[in-house]
């Protein structure tokens, strides 16, 4: 009897054992993909960031060309006029007032060389903040399907674009309850930037819509967009007042609407990042003055 009881506790102890081993084998596969798929992840993202630091360097070089080539027009124009004052002073032709004049305008061109190096800087600085916010979202939504949402810097802008296959059902404003992951990743990249303001825009195909609550493409559009800026605000806590809602229809196509893939791609909502319009105007009024 004591014999048959030992064996039998024997058994269960190696049963418990090659079950234990075999869970942990498979934990450690797990979790070598898992490190894998990191690894993969990390390349791709050092070369996003590779690419667009060169990108970044070159056109901080343009930039630098082209402020040299403007301050040594401006070095230029300042000497002729400098040496017309002094010959036309010697030669009594001007009188008191228009060389004053003259001057004044030597005074405009320092002016305006000065006005033009601090938009070049302002530029610089915010190529580079488009560059960080963009691998920054791409970043925080590399989980999700790259062919829903597309993060891209166009027109000077950081674009983030979400297909209303994500965002919506087919012809409603009501946004879809997986879509509000995504939704709540861009807030907190831009709820870091309060300096930032939003601009959602709803976009849609050629195909016309008219129902009892939708009277076309444009309404479409428009409670698309105000259905985001709404859940962006009450649910993540985005101020209203950096945000903007508008509807652009099927007016503004990214491709053809000739076939089913066309209009698929069209069919989108774009989160826009733009820098406070106030400020940008400001700094124009001051290099103006």
């Amino acid at each position: 009897m004591t014999s048959c009881v030992s064996k039998k506790k024997l058994a269960e102890a190696q049963a418990e054992y090659s079950t234990f081993k075999a869970n942990s084998e498979n934990n450690l596969n797990k979790v070598r993909s898992e490190l894998r798929d990191c690894d993969k992840s990390k390349a791709g993202l050092e070369s996003d960031l590779k690419s667009k630091t060169i990108e970044l360097d070159a056109k901080s070089k343009q930039w630098v060309a082209q402020t040299k080539a403007l301050e040594d027009q401006i070095d230029y124009l300042k000497k002729t006029n400098t040496n017309l004052l002094d010959r036309m002073s010697d030669l009594s032709i001007v009188s008191k007032s228009g060389a004053e004049s003259i001057r004044k305008s030597l005074e405009t061109l320092n002016d305006q060389s000065k006005y033009i190096k601090d938009l070049n800087s302002s530029v610089q600085r915010k190529d580079s903040l488009n560059l960080v916010l963009m691998m920054t979202l791409k970043r925080s939504l590399a989980d999700i399907n790259d062919e829903d949402v597309t993060v891209e810097v166009k027109k000077g802008v950081v674009y983030i674009s979400i297909s209303d296959k994500m965002l919506f059902q087919s012809g409603s404003a009501m946004i879809n309850p997986r879509a509000e992951v995504v939704l709540e990743k861009v807030s907190r990249v831009v709820n870091d930037h309060k300096e930032l303001d939003i601009l959602v825009e709803g976009h849609t195909d050629n195909v016309p819509i008219s129902t009892i609550c939708l009277m076309d493409n444009w309404d479409l559009s428009a409670k698309r967009a105000t259905s985001v800026v709404r859940l962006l605000q009450a649910k993540f806590g985005i101020s209203p007042e950096r945000m903007t809602a508008g509807g652009r229809s099927e007016f503004v196509p990214k491709v053809p609407n000739s076939n089913e893939i066309g209009r698929r791609t069209n069919r989108r909502t774009e989160i826009i990042v733009l820098p406070k319009l106030d400020q940008f105007f400001q700094m124009l009024a001051n290099g103006q003055k």
